[in-house]
């Protein structure tokens, strides 16, 4: 980090000095001149001014020491001991990294009578369950939760920490990378780690024209949010094997300026996320009314029919329908894009599905280097034609 320091004894003629910048970054207040936030550090102030009127000083920052933050510590997100499979996935690539550095796994369960239910995780490989398990903790309210977990942190100072891109996820780890005044980087699709411990966090930037690569090399822990059917989930072990760890937090901690009066939960809804066959309709779809053909092929087939960013867009389909990094990330046994391009934002939220099939007129459509097989052809003759030969080969 740098900055720039006004000597107010050199400044000499003020205003002239005022008018060497091009953003207005400087100006007199109270007799004194002044740095506001419009600086870009040009450095045009020091090279042009009076010499020692404007210094630009590099600021160092102590290394931090790196050999005493240990592990890989995976957030176990859950609804009344039920657990979220994120969680088993983010658990799958803790192991992986773990084993590059020989660093232990961790898990933080936090929550109210889930002595039984953090059990669970022991059948996936990870060393320890630390468990706060308080009566004050039964619902997700972000104060308490959030001390709870800075308590781990500065118990076990764990050197990378995992968090599931869920509603709670997503609220609990900002707050806690905060606190923590560490890095953290949301929507992960891919995630490595260096021999020093340094975790590469990888994510679709400038719109998801390039995948950016993320350290925080001088801050500990480091922080990561990872969407759902991202990563790949470890296969479930019969047997326990690890270490459960009770934990306490002073009970001061735990007060909370909201109260949860009541809960009312929702009409269960099928997410496209849990659905094994998805169909998508792309920006090749001519007019609503043609989205009937998309959704009789997904029904045929026992899925769901998705959409891309424009469809959504336009009103067509609904928003949670929709593929991609601005909508869901999926991993179905089978999707097949109709008329869908395959920009890279669309293609970072599917390509990890087990069969791609696309459907395009344009031969050289990007989708095509993700599909396993590819249809060049008017979506309008060939939809028609495989709803037409399933509902045959079901007559026969």
């Amino acid at each position: 980090m740098a900055k720039l320091v006004v000597n107010q004894s050199k400044v000499g003629n003020m205003q002239e000095l005022i008018s060497i910048c091009p953003f207005g970054a400087l100006e007199e207040i109270n007799g004194e001149l002044q740095i506001n936030a419009a600086c870009k550090m040009c450095k045009l102030c020091v090279k042009k001014g009076p010499a020692g009127a404007i210094e630009y000083v590099e600021e160092t920052k102590e290394e931090i020491n790196k050999s005493l933050w240990k592990g890989i510590a995976v957030y176990v997100d859950h609804i009344d001991g039920n657990i979220h499979p994120v969680t088993y996935e983010l658990i799958g690539k803790a192991k992986e990294l773990a084993e590059k550095i020989n660093h232990p796994v961790y898990a933080v369960m936090v929550g109210s009578g889930i002595s039984k239910q953090c059990h669970e995780i022991l059948h996936y490989g990870v060393d320890k369950v630390f468990v706060y398990d308080d009566e004050k903790l039964d619902r997700f309210k972000i104060e308490p939760y959030t001390a709870v977990f800075e308590d781990f942190v500065k118990s076990i100072m764990p050197t990378a920490i995992l968090v599931g891109a869920t509603p709670v996820g997503r609220q609990l780890a900002p707050r806690l990378a905060a606190r923590l005044k560490t890095g953290l980087t949301a929507d992960c699709t891919k995630l490595e780690i260096n021999e020093n411990t340094d975790l590469v966090q990888i994510r679709p930037a400038f719109g998801g024209n390039i995948m950016a690569q993320i350290l925080t090399p001088n801050n500990r822990p480091q922080m990561a949010t990872v969407r759902y059917k991202v990563m790949d989930a470890p296969k479930r072990n019969q047997e326990e094997a690890g270490e459960i760890v009770k934990c306490s937090i002073e009970s001061e901690k735990l007060n909370c300026k909201v109260e949860v009066i009541d809960i009312i939960p929702k009409e269960k809804e099928q997410f496209i996320e849990a659905a094994d066959v998805l169909v998508v309709a792309g920006r090749g779809i001519k007019k609503e009314e043609d989205l009937a053909m998309i959704k009789e092929l997904a029904d045929l087939l026992g899925g769901q029919m998705a959409c891309t960013r424009p469809m959504s867009e336009a009103g067509w389909v609904e928003a949670k329908r929709q593929v991609g990094l601005s909508g869901r990330t999926v991993r179905p046994k089978l999707i097949i894009t109709c008329g869908v391009s395959g920009a890279i934002q669309f293609v970072a939220g599917m390509n990890n599905s087990e069969q791609i099939i696309a459907i395009n007129k344009d031969e050289h459509a990007p989708i095509f280097k993700t599909a396993h097989y590819g249809l060049v052809g008017d979506l309008y003759e060939i939809i028609p034609n495989l709803i037409e030969q399933i509902k045959a080969g079901r007559e026969a």
